[in-house]
Order: structure tokens, then sequence, then C-alpha cells
């Protein structure tokens, strides 16, 4: 007798599922830059962290592994940090570089990808550019150092400032994103900076340009933009914010970009808690002091004052009624 095929048994049908389908409704897959595109292909952050992390042992031996730092020679360990931080980082620059003309503002100011462009030999080109920069990170950072030592009366060791001021790792943080910002690599920047303000509280746009000898006392609540340009020897309080006022926008309502936005800050300037000074055309003169809580839009000349009048006080004595 003939054996008859059996037939596969029918699929079933997989039940409808309305909040996936309206999940999947809201992502757009074309690999563009969209507000609903889906993240493929993006830098990786959490590699991108990894990365800084070991470049911020570069400049801060120790930072993040001080057992290391005992065990090697100076040399390997730096050598070691370099190389793995190279490795982690170059692949997520390349991911990152089609931004430049991917992204929406490059669409919208009419930038095309560079014919010929090999993103993972500008990369590499970005990646040896970016080391040779580190020795002057490294000197600058030393500066920052000592300003935090010599401005804080409760830092005992140039240790304590190492290990523990927050707003140490945020200045060295941005020192090397800056350099990155210089090489124009979108993204990745900002992603570290991003790291850091989550961890202190200090958010410095990776475009600031920032002189030697920088302190931000506290750190917590510092705002710091991209177009700021700060000078040597500077010292600020938490709360400190160096914004923008309102931005001009372009005949199609796009804000405009690559313009001067935030103020400008000269050497040797001081600025206490919580002052808010804005705008692109506004320069605080050298060797001023800008006091708590000011709210400033205008500039001020070299060894200005700046000070909110003080509000009257009410005190009332706890046996009164």
């Amino acid at each position: 007798m003939k054996k008859t095929a059996k037939r596969p048994p029918a699929r079933r049908r997989a039940a409808s599922d309305p909040t996936l389908d309206a999940l999947l409704a809201l992502f757009h897959d074309n690999g563009g830059d969209r507000p609903d595109g889906l993240m493929k292909g993006y830098p990786n952050p959490r590699r991108i962290v990894e990365a800084l992390q070991l470049f911020l042992d570069v400049i801060i031996p120790g930072k993040f592994d001080t057992a290391l730092v005992d065990r090697k020679p100076l040399a390997a360990f730096l050598k070691e940090k370099m190389a793995k931080g190279a490795a982690l980082l170059e692949p997520e620059i390349a991911r990152a570089l089609p931004l430049r003309w991917k992204g929406e503002a490059a669409c919208v100011e009419g930038k095309v990808c560079p014919k010929h462009l090999d993103v993972k030999k500008e990369a590499a080109c970005i990646i040896a550019a970016f080391r040779t920069r580190l020795p002057e990170v490294r000197r600058l950072v030393i500066e920052d150092i000592k300003a935090a030592y010599r401005g804080d009366p409760a830092a005992l060791t140039y240790a304590e400032v190492k290990l523990a001021y927050p707003g140490l790792i945020a200045v060295v943080t941005h020192r090397l994103a800056h350099e990155l910002y210089k090489l124009n690599v979108p993204v990745v920047p900002r992603m570290m900076s991003e790291w850091t303000h989550s961890r202190t509280g200090v958010d410095i746009n990776p475009g600031a340009r920032i002189g030697e000898g920088f302190f931000i006392d506290h750190a917590t609540g510092v705002v710091i933009g991209e177009t700021t340009e700060i000078g040597n020897n500077v010292k600020i309080y938490q709360g400190v914010t160096l914004g923008a006022r309102s931005f001009s926008l372009d005949e199609n309502g796009n804000p405009i970009k690559h313009i001067k936005r935030h103020p400008t800050v000269e050497d040797n300037v001081v600025i206490y808690a919580n002052a808010t000074i804005l705008g692109g055309d506004t320069v605080i003169g050298q060797g001023s002091i800008i006091g708590g809580n000011v709210f400033l839009m205008e500039s001020v000349p070299p060894n200005s004052f700046v000070a909110t009048k003080h509000p009257e006080l009410h005190i009332k004595s706890g046996n009164k009624k």
C-alpha cells in the first residue's frame, strides 16, 4: 500500500498586536536623520564612554585605574590606554562621519558627501591627529589642577583635586571632546560631554573655547554654551549659565547655525554662584567679578564689580507672635 506524504501542519496566523503595530508605524527606517528614524548605524554610546575613560586615564593616569599605574611603567601604561582607546573610538567616529552631510542641518545647508571619501580612512586620520593633541591637553589640565588647588582653601592636596573634584573631570572631558569637535567629528564629542554632564551636573558644549587655568568650584548646575569663549585663569561657581539669548531664524523658520550666540569671558574673571550671562555680544572684561544671582545681557568693562541690589530682609524673633 502506497504511503501518502504527510502535509506539514498549517502555520497559525500570528495574532494581531495593535500596540506593536502602532509602535512600528512610528519608526522610519530609511537611514536618514529624522526625528522618527531608527538609530541603525549610529555611534555606540557605551563604546564611546569606554574610550573616553581610557583617554581620561591617559591625561590623569589612575583616574579610573589606580592599580594598573602601580603595576606598569608609565610608558607602557600610556601606550596601552591610547591603543585601547583608539581601537574603540575609531569605528565609532567612522559611524558618525556620514552625519557631516546626512544630518538635518547639513541637508538644510546643501552639504553633500565628498567624492571618493573613505570614512574608515578618514576616521583613522582623525584618530592619528587626535593622538598628537594629547600632550597639549595634558599641559592644559595640569594648569587646571593648579587653578583648582589655588582657588579652593578646602583643597589640601593635588591628589584630592584629581580624585574628588567633579569640576575637574568635566573640564578634562571637555578638553578631549573639544579636540574632536575641532576635527569636525559629528555627535561623538557631544556624547562624551553628556556622559560627564550626567555624572557631574556640568554641561559644557564641546564647541566652547576655554583657556588655561580654568576652575569650576562645586560644579553642579553649570551651563556653558557652544560659542562661549573663556580666557585664562577664570573661576566660576555652581549654577552659572553662560548662555544664548533668543536666536535668529532663517526664511524657513530654521535656527541659523554657526553664529556667535554665547558670551566672551576675558582673563582673570570670577563669576559667583547662579549668575546668568547671556548673548553673543556680551563681553565680561578682564579682571571683573560678577556677583551671585546676577542676570546680565550687556558687556562690562575690565575690572568691574557687578552685583544685584541686596533684597530687604525681614527677621522675626521666635518668641514673638
